[in-house]
Protein backbone atom coordinates (compact mmCIF):
# COMPACT_ATOMS: atom_id res chain seq x y z
CA UNK A 1 0.00 0.00 0.00
CA UNK A 2 1.47 3.35 -1.11
CA UNK A 3 -0.78 6.03 0.35
CA UNK A 4 1.38 8.96 1.48
CA UNK A 5 -0.06 12.18 0.02
CA UNK A 6 1.54 15.63 0.13
CA UNK A 7 -0.83 18.52 -0.65
CA UNK A 8 0.73 21.95 -1.15
CA UNK A 9 -1.75 24.75 -0.51
CA UNK A 10 -4.34 24.92 2.30
CA UNK A 11 -6.84 26.99 0.36
CA UNK A 12 -10.38 25.69 -0.26
CA UNK A 13 -9.29 23.07 -2.82
CA UNK A 14 -6.45 21.64 -0.75
CA UNK A 15 -8.52 21.58 2.44
CA UNK A 16 -11.46 19.99 0.62
CA UNK A 17 -9.27 17.20 -0.74
CA UNK A 18 -7.78 16.50 2.69
CA UNK A 19 -11.25 16.38 4.24
CA UNK A 20 -12.64 14.18 1.45
CA UNK A 21 -9.83 11.64 2.00
CA UNK A 22 -10.41 11.40 5.76
CA UNK A 23 -10.71 7.82 6.93
CA UNK A 24 -9.28 6.36 3.72
CA UNK A 25 -6.08 5.02 5.32
CA UNK A 26 -4.07 7.71 3.57
CA UNK A 27 -1.31 9.59 5.38
CA UNK A 28 -1.84 13.24 4.38
CA UNK A 29 0.55 16.15 4.87
CA UNK A 30 -0.83 19.59 4.04
CA UNK A 31 1.76 22.33 3.51
CA UNK A 32 0.76 26.01 3.62
CA UNK A 33 3.02 29.08 3.54
CA UNK A 34 0.56 31.26 5.51
CA UNK A 35 0.83 31.17 9.31
CA UNK A 36 -1.77 29.17 11.20
CA UNK A 37 -3.43 32.24 12.71
CA UNK A 38 -4.16 33.61 9.21
CA UNK A 39 -5.84 30.32 8.25
CA UNK A 40 -7.75 29.94 11.52
CA UNK A 41 -9.14 33.47 11.52
CA UNK A 42 -9.20 34.71 7.91
CA UNK A 43 -10.37 38.28 7.60
CA UNK A 44 -13.15 39.30 5.19
CA UNK A 45 -11.60 39.87 1.78
CA UNK A 46 -14.68 41.20 -0.02
CA UNK A 47 -15.21 38.06 -2.08
CA UNK A 48 -18.62 36.38 -2.04
CA UNK A 49 -18.69 32.85 -3.47
CA UNK A 50 -21.65 31.77 -5.62
CA UNK A 51 -22.13 28.11 -4.72
CA UNK A 52 -23.94 25.83 -7.14
CA UNK A 53 -26.26 23.07 -5.96
CA UNK A 54 -23.48 20.55 -6.63
CA UNK A 55 -21.09 22.51 -4.41
CA UNK A 56 -23.66 22.68 -1.61
CA UNK A 57 -24.03 18.89 -1.80
CA UNK A 58 -20.25 18.47 -1.65
CA UNK A 59 -19.95 20.77 1.36
CA UNK A 60 -22.70 18.83 3.13
CA UNK A 61 -20.87 15.57 2.37
CA UNK A 62 -17.68 17.03 3.84
CA UNK A 63 -19.53 18.08 7.00
CA UNK A 64 -18.71 21.74 6.36
CA UNK A 65 -22.15 23.15 5.59
CA UNK A 66 -23.41 23.20 9.24
CA UNK A 67 -20.39 25.35 10.17
CA UNK A 68 -21.70 28.35 8.18
CA UNK A 69 -23.75 30.92 10.15
CA UNK A 70 -27.31 30.57 8.78
CA UNK A 71 -27.70 34.35 8.39
CA UNK A 72 -24.61 34.40 6.15
CA UNK A 73 -26.11 32.04 3.54
CA UNK A 74 -27.87 34.15 0.92
CA UNK A 75 -30.12 32.64 -1.79
CA UNK A 76 -29.51 33.58 -5.41
CA UNK A 77 -32.99 33.46 -6.95
CA UNK A 78 -32.32 34.85 -10.41
CA UNK A 79 -29.55 36.24 -12.57
CA UNK A 80 -29.99 39.12 -15.00
CA UNK A 81 -27.57 40.17 -17.72
CA UNK A 82 -27.59 43.72 -19.10
CA UNK A 83 -25.63 45.34 -21.92
CA UNK A 84 -24.71 49.02 -22.02
CA UNK A 85 -27.66 51.37 -21.83
CA UNK A 86 -30.16 48.89 -23.31
CA UNK A 87 -33.27 48.30 -21.17
CA UNK A 88 -33.38 44.65 -22.29
CA UNK A 89 -32.31 42.12 -19.66
CA UNK A 90 -31.63 38.43 -20.10
CA UNK A 91 -33.25 36.84 -17.03
CA UNK A 92 -32.03 33.40 -15.96
CA UNK A 93 -33.87 31.43 -13.30
CA UNK A 94 -34.05 27.84 -12.14
CA UNK A 95 -35.05 25.47 -14.96
CA UNK A 96 -36.38 22.99 -12.40
CA UNK A 97 -39.21 24.85 -10.72
CA UNK A 98 -40.35 28.40 -10.27
CA UNK A 99 -38.93 30.02 -7.16
CA UNK A 100 -36.07 27.53 -6.69
CA UNK A 101 -32.76 29.35 -6.18
CA UNK A 102 -29.99 29.10 -8.73
CA UNK A 103 -27.56 28.74 -5.84
CA UNK A 104 -26.43 30.54 -2.70
CA UNK A 105 -23.79 33.11 -1.78
CA UNK A 106 -21.38 32.60 1.12
CA UNK A 107 -18.38 34.78 1.98
CA UNK A 108 -14.99 33.41 1.01
CA UNK A 109 -13.47 33.86 4.48
CA UNK A 110 -16.31 31.88 6.09
CA UNK A 111 -15.76 28.98 3.70
CA UNK A 112 -12.02 28.95 4.42
CA UNK A 113 -12.56 29.07 8.17
CA UNK A 114 -15.12 26.24 8.10
CA UNK A 115 -12.93 24.01 5.93
CA UNK A 116 -9.94 24.46 8.24
CA UNK A 117 -12.11 23.66 11.27
CA UNK A 118 -13.29 20.46 9.56
CA UNK A 119 -9.73 19.40 8.69
CA UNK A 120 -8.00 20.22 11.97
CA UNK A 121 -9.99 17.56 13.81
CA UNK A 122 -8.64 14.78 11.55
CA UNK A 123 -6.05 12.38 12.94
CA UNK A 124 -4.75 11.38 9.50
CA UNK A 125 -3.88 14.94 8.37
CA UNK A 126 -0.71 16.77 9.41
CA UNK A 127 -0.94 20.51 8.80
CA UNK A 128 2.35 22.36 8.34
CA UNK A 129 1.72 26.13 8.36
CA UNK A 130 4.18 28.91 7.74
CA UNK A 131 6.30 26.63 5.56
CA UNK A 132 7.33 27.31 1.98
CA UNK A 133 8.23 24.80 -0.72
CA UNK A 134 11.75 25.33 -2.09
CA UNK A 135 11.93 22.35 -4.45
CA UNK A 136 9.69 19.52 -5.62
CA UNK A 137 10.43 16.31 -7.47
CA UNK A 138 8.14 13.56 -8.75
CA UNK A 139 8.83 10.43 -10.76
CA UNK A 140 7.56 6.88 -11.01
CA UNK A 141 9.32 5.89 -7.80
CA UNK A 142 7.88 8.59 -5.55
CA UNK A 143 7.79 12.29 -4.72
CA UNK A 144 9.82 14.56 -2.50
CA UNK A 145 9.27 18.14 -1.37
CA UNK A 146 11.97 20.29 0.20
CA UNK A 147 10.74 22.97 2.59
CA UNK A 148 12.43 26.09 3.89
CA UNK A 149 14.68 25.19 6.79
CA UNK A 150 15.91 22.08 5.02
CA UNK A 151 13.05 19.70 5.88
CA UNK A 152 12.34 17.11 3.18
CA UNK A 153 9.00 15.32 2.84
CA UNK A 154 8.72 12.06 0.92
CA UNK A 155 5.51 10.57 -0.39
CA UNK A 156 3.65 8.65 -3.06
CA UNK A 157 1.57 11.50 -4.51
CA UNK A 158 2.12 15.26 -4.75
CA UNK A 159 -0.93 17.49 -5.22
CA UNK A 160 -0.46 21.14 -6.23
CA UNK A 161 -3.23 23.35 -4.84
CA UNK A 162 -1.17 26.53 -4.43
CA UNK A 163 -2.98 29.14 -6.56
CA UNK A 164 -3.18 29.98 -10.25
CA UNK A 165 0.47 31.11 -10.06
CA UNK A 166 1.43 27.71 -8.66
CA UNK A 167 5.13 27.47 -7.79
CA UNK A 168 4.84 23.69 -7.47
CA UNK A 169 3.37 23.43 -10.96
CA UNK A 170 6.39 25.29 -12.31
CA UNK A 171 8.83 23.16 -10.30
CA UNK A 172 7.30 20.05 -11.87
CA UNK A 173 7.77 21.49 -15.36
CA UNK A 174 4.06 21.79 -16.11
CA UNK A 175 3.16 24.87 -18.13
CA UNK A 176 -0.10 26.80 -18.16
CA UNK A 177 -2.07 29.00 -20.50
CA UNK A 178 -1.82 32.35 -18.72
CA UNK A 179 -3.87 35.35 -19.85
CA UNK A 180 -3.41 38.65 -18.00
CA UNK A 181 -6.71 40.49 -18.39
CA UNK A 182 -5.13 43.90 -17.90
CA UNK A 183 -7.93 44.95 -15.57
CA UNK A 184 -8.77 44.50 -11.89
CA UNK A 185 -11.78 43.28 -9.95
CA UNK A 186 -12.88 45.73 -7.26
CA UNK A 187 -15.15 44.31 -4.53
CA UNK A 188 -16.99 45.94 -1.65
CA UNK A 189 -20.13 45.25 0.37
CA UNK A 190 -22.61 48.13 0.20
CA UNK A 191 -26.05 48.99 1.49
CA UNK A 192 -28.34 50.37 -1.18
CA UNK A 193 -31.69 52.13 -1.35
CA UNK A 194 -33.56 49.88 -3.78
CA UNK A 195 -34.21 46.19 -3.01
CA UNK A 196 -32.37 43.44 -4.87
CA UNK A 197 -35.07 40.76 -4.37
CA UNK A 198 -32.43 38.04 -4.46
CA UNK A 199 -31.47 38.89 -8.04
CA UNK A 200 -27.83 38.93 -9.16
CA UNK A 201 -27.12 41.43 -11.92
CA UNK A 202 -24.27 41.21 -14.43
CA UNK A 203 -24.09 44.52 -16.30
CA UNK A 204 -21.65 44.85 -19.19
CA UNK A 205 -21.31 48.59 -19.53
CA UNK A 206 -19.01 50.22 -22.09
CA UNK A 207 -16.16 51.16 -19.77
CA UNK A 208 -16.68 48.72 -16.93
CA UNK A 209 -18.46 45.55 -15.89
CA UNK A 210 -20.68 45.61 -12.81
CA UNK A 211 -21.93 42.63 -10.84
CA UNK A 212 -24.34 43.07 -7.94
CA UNK A 213 -24.50 39.97 -5.76
CA UNK A 214 -27.53 39.92 -3.40
CA UNK A 215 -26.78 39.37 0.28
CA UNK A 216 -29.00 40.46 3.19
CA UNK A 217 -32.02 42.68 2.39
CA UNK A 218 -30.75 46.03 1.15
CA UNK A 219 -27.16 44.75 1.03
CA UNK A 220 -25.12 43.54 -1.96
CA UNK A 221 -21.57 42.83 -2.90
CA UNK A 222 -20.56 45.34 -5.56
CA UNK A 223 -18.09 43.81 -8.01
CA UNK A 224 -16.61 46.15 -10.60
CA UNK A 225 -14.15 45.21 -13.34
CA UNK A 226 -12.14 48.37 -14.04
CA UNK A 227 -8.75 49.46 -15.30
CA UNK A 228 -6.10 48.72 -12.71
CA UNK A 229 -5.47 52.28 -11.57
CA UNK A 230 -9.16 53.10 -11.13
CA UNK A 231 -9.70 49.92 -9.10
CA UNK A 232 -6.73 50.70 -6.86
CA UNK A 233 -7.93 54.27 -6.33
CA UNK A 234 -11.41 53.11 -5.34
CA UNK A 235 -10.00 50.56 -2.89
CA UNK A 236 -7.89 53.31 -1.26
CA UNK A 237 -10.85 55.65 -0.66
CA UNK A 238 -12.35 56.09 2.83
CA UNK A 239 -15.57 54.09 3.07
CA UNK A 240 -17.61 57.19 3.89
CA UNK A 241 -16.65 58.67 0.51
CA UNK A 242 -16.92 55.45 -1.43
CA UNK A 243 -20.71 54.98 -1.31
CA UNK A 244 -21.56 57.95 -3.56
CA UNK A 245 -18.82 56.86 -5.98
CA UNK A 246 -20.33 53.36 -6.23
CA UNK A 247 -23.80 54.80 -6.78
CA UNK A 248 -22.47 56.97 -9.61
CA UNK A 249 -20.53 54.10 -11.20
CA UNK A 250 -23.72 52.00 -11.23
CA UNK A 251 -25.70 54.96 -12.64
CA UNK A 252 -27.84 55.04 -9.48
CA UNK A 253 -29.66 51.90 -10.66
CA UNK A 254 -29.78 50.73 -7.02
CA UNK A 255 -30.27 54.20 -5.59
CA UNK A 256 -28.10 55.77 -2.91
CA UNK A 257 -25.30 53.55 -1.55
CA UNK A 258 -23.34 53.28 1.67
CA UNK A 259 -20.06 51.34 1.48
CA UNK A 260 -19.65 48.83 4.30
CA UNK A 261 -16.39 47.24 3.22
CA UNK A 262 -13.92 45.84 3.01
CA UNK A 263 -12.97 47.43 -0.31
CA UNK A 264 -10.32 45.42 -2.17
CA UNK A 265 -8.87 45.38 -5.69
CA UNK A 266 -7.59 42.16 -7.29
CA UNK A 267 -5.67 42.18 -10.61
CA UNK A 268 -7.22 39.61 -12.95
CA UNK A 269 -5.32 36.77 -14.61
CA UNK A 270 -6.90 33.69 -16.21
CA UNK A 271 -5.01 30.39 -16.26
CA UNK A 272 -5.51 26.85 -17.53
CA UNK A 273 -2.82 24.25 -16.89
CA UNK A 274 -1.47 22.31 -19.85
CA UNK A 275 -1.83 19.12 -17.82
CA UNK A 276 -3.80 18.23 -14.69
CA UNK A 277 -1.64 15.24 -13.83
CA UNK A 278 1.84 13.78 -14.31
CA UNK A 279 3.95 11.04 -12.77
CA UNK A 280 2.65 10.82 -9.19
CA UNK A 281 1.30 14.37 -9.38
CA UNK A 282 -2.09 16.05 -9.70
CA UNK A 283 -3.25 19.66 -9.93
CA UNK A 284 -6.46 20.92 -8.34
CA UNK A 285 -8.12 24.26 -7.66
CA UNK A 286 -6.67 27.37 -9.26
CA UNK A 287 -3.42 25.52 -9.92
CA UNK A 288 -5.42 23.58 -12.53
CA UNK A 289 -7.97 26.20 -13.65
CA UNK A 290 -7.94 29.87 -12.67
CA UNK A 291 -11.27 31.28 -13.90
CA UNK A 292 -12.39 34.83 -14.64
CA UNK A 293 -15.07 35.77 -12.06
CA UNK A 294 -17.67 36.70 -14.69
CA UNK A 295 -19.17 33.18 -14.71
CA UNK A 296 -18.60 32.67 -10.96
CA UNK A 297 -17.43 29.06 -11.24
CA UNK A 298 -13.85 29.23 -9.99
CA UNK A 299 -14.56 27.91 -6.49
CA UNK A 300 -17.06 25.38 -7.82
CA UNK A 301 -14.50 23.97 -10.25
CA UNK A 302 -11.92 23.73 -7.46
CA UNK A 303 -14.28 21.90 -5.12
CA UNK A 304 -15.53 19.57 -7.86
CA UNK A 305 -11.95 18.73 -8.83
CA UNK A 306 -10.99 17.93 -5.23
CA UNK A 307 -14.01 15.64 -4.85
CA UNK A 308 -13.35 14.00 -8.21
CA UNK A 309 -9.72 13.28 -7.35
CA UNK A 310 -10.65 12.03 -3.86
CA UNK A 311 -13.09 9.48 -5.31
CA UNK A 312 -10.33 8.02 -7.44
CA UNK A 313 -7.80 7.95 -4.62
CA UNK A 314 -9.94 6.54 -1.81
CA UNK A 315 -9.72 2.92 -2.96
CA UNK A 316 -6.43 3.03 -4.88
CA UNK A 317 -3.77 0.78 -3.38
CA UNK A 318 -1.19 3.17 -4.83
CA UNK A 319 -2.34 6.80 -4.79
CA UNK A 320 0.23 7.53 -7.50
CA UNK A 321 -1.33 5.02 -9.92
CA UNK A 322 -1.01 6.62 -13.36
CA UNK A 323 -4.39 5.27 -14.47
CA UNK A 324 -6.20 6.87 -11.52
CA UNK A 325 -4.49 10.21 -12.06
CA UNK A 326 -5.04 10.13 -15.82
CA UNK A 327 -8.75 9.40 -15.32
CA UNK A 328 -9.04 12.39 -12.99
CA UNK A 329 -7.18 14.64 -15.44
CA UNK A 330 -9.31 13.65 -18.43
CA UNK A 331 -12.66 13.99 -16.64
CA UNK A 332 -11.77 17.27 -14.93
CA UNK A 333 -10.54 18.79 -18.17
CA UNK A 334 -13.75 17.70 -19.94
CA UNK A 335 -15.83 19.26 -17.16
CA UNK A 336 -13.98 22.59 -17.08
CA UNK A 337 -12.57 23.35 -20.53
CA UNK A 338 -15.87 24.20 -22.30
CA UNK A 339 -16.94 26.76 -19.70
CA UNK A 340 -13.40 28.13 -19.50
CA UNK A 341 -13.43 28.76 -23.26
CA UNK A 342 -16.97 30.16 -23.13
CA UNK A 343 -15.88 32.53 -20.35
CA UNK A 344 -12.96 33.73 -22.45
CA UNK A 345 -15.33 34.38 -25.33
CA UNK A 346 -17.73 36.33 -23.11
CA UNK A 347 -14.94 38.45 -21.65
CA UNK A 348 -13.49 39.25 -25.06
CA UNK A 349 -16.84 40.10 -26.63
CA UNK A 350 -18.23 42.15 -23.77
CA UNK A 351 -15.05 44.18 -23.29
CA UNK A 352 -14.77 45.00 -26.99
CA UNK A 353 -15.82 48.63 -27.48
CA UNK A 354 -15.89 48.59 -31.30
CA UNK A 355 -19.25 49.20 -33.00
CA UNK A 356 -19.61 45.71 -34.60
CA UNK A 357 -18.94 44.09 -31.22
CA UNK A 358 -21.54 46.31 -29.53
CA UNK A 359 -24.12 45.17 -32.08
CA UNK A 360 -23.16 41.53 -31.61
CA UNK A 361 -23.34 41.86 -27.82
CA UNK A 362 -27.00 42.84 -27.99
CA UNK A 363 -27.78 40.05 -30.46
CA UNK A 364 -26.16 37.44 -28.20
CA UNK A 365 -28.36 38.51 -25.27
CA UNK A 366 -31.48 38.25 -27.44
CA UNK A 367 -30.49 34.77 -28.55
CA UNK A 368 -29.78 33.81 -24.95
CA UNK A 369 -33.32 34.80 -24.03
CA UNK A 370 -34.78 32.06 -26.25
CA UNK A 371 -36.43 29.51 -23.91
CA UNK A 372 -34.24 26.45 -24.69
CA UNK A 373 -31.03 28.45 -24.37
CA UNK A 374 -32.22 30.26 -21.26
CA UNK A 375 -33.03 26.92 -19.61
CA UNK A 376 -29.60 25.58 -20.56
CA UNK A 377 -27.95 28.67 -19.04
CA UNK A 378 -29.93 28.15 -15.85
CA UNK A 379 -28.80 24.52 -15.67
CA UNK A 380 -25.19 25.61 -16.22
CA UNK A 381 -25.32 28.20 -13.45
CA UNK A 382 -26.89 25.67 -11.09
CA UNK A 383 -24.38 23.09 -12.35
CA UNK A 384 -27.12 20.51 -12.69
CA UNK A 385 -26.32 17.60 -14.89
CA UNK A 386 -22.59 18.41 -15.03
CA UNK A 387 -20.21 15.70 -13.83
CA UNK A 388 -18.69 16.44 -10.44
Amino acid sequence: MRRRIIIVGAGPAGLSLARALAGSDAEITLVEKQPHEALADPQPDGREIALTHASVRHLRTLGVWPLFPPDEIHPLREARVLDGGSPFALAISSPKRRGAPLGVLVSNHLIRRALLTAVETLDDVTLLCGREVRAARADRDGVSVQLDGGTTLNGDLLVAADSRFSAVRAMLGIGAETIPVGRSMFVCRARHQRPHNGVATEWFDYDRTTAMLPLAPGMSSVVLTLDNEQARNLAAMPLEHLGPQLAALTRHRWGAMEAVGPAVAYPLTITFSHRFSGPRTALIGDAAVGMHPVTAHGFNFGLAGAMRLARGLRHAGDVGDARVLRRYAVTHRAATRPLYLATLGIVRLYTDERRPARTLRKAVLRIGALPPIRRALGAMLMERGLPS
